[in-house]
């Protein structure tokens, strides 16, 4: 049961990190230098979760194995917010290149 607390933490760091890298696109307005400030602040309890994650991880998988499980959770992460937060249209190729993705989970993971 403890292995899955890494995708867990992995999966609440990456929509902190989400927030932090993408969400002030809905307010373009707002003047650049606090909007660093805030996407830092967002970006601080990223590592919050990030850190643990990797630090329970590495008991149960190897550096390659979180990292190819991070970007995977970081594009479903992304994927969902993109379309909910966004308005913005799902394409095919996105899919596409998804399950490329878990190709290369497949690999990294495979013994």
């Amino acid at each position: 049961m403890r292995a899955f607390y890494p995708i867990i933490l992995l999966t609440v760091s990456n929509i902190f990190m989400t927030f932090a890298w993408y969400g002030h696109l809905k307010f373009k307005s707002g003047p650049l230098w606090l909007i660093v400030l805030v996407s830092w602040g967002i970006a601080f309890f990223e590592y919050c979760f990030q850190v643990p994650a990797n630090r329970i991880g590495h008991e149960f998988f190897s550096a390659a194995q979180l990292k190819i499980m991070q970007e995977v959770i970081t594009l479903v992460v992304f994927a969902v917010f993109s379309v909910l937060y966004l308005k913005e249209e799902f394409r095919w190729n996105y899919l596409v290149g998804f399950v490329f993705m878990l190709l290369a989970v497949f690999f990294v993971f495979k013994k």
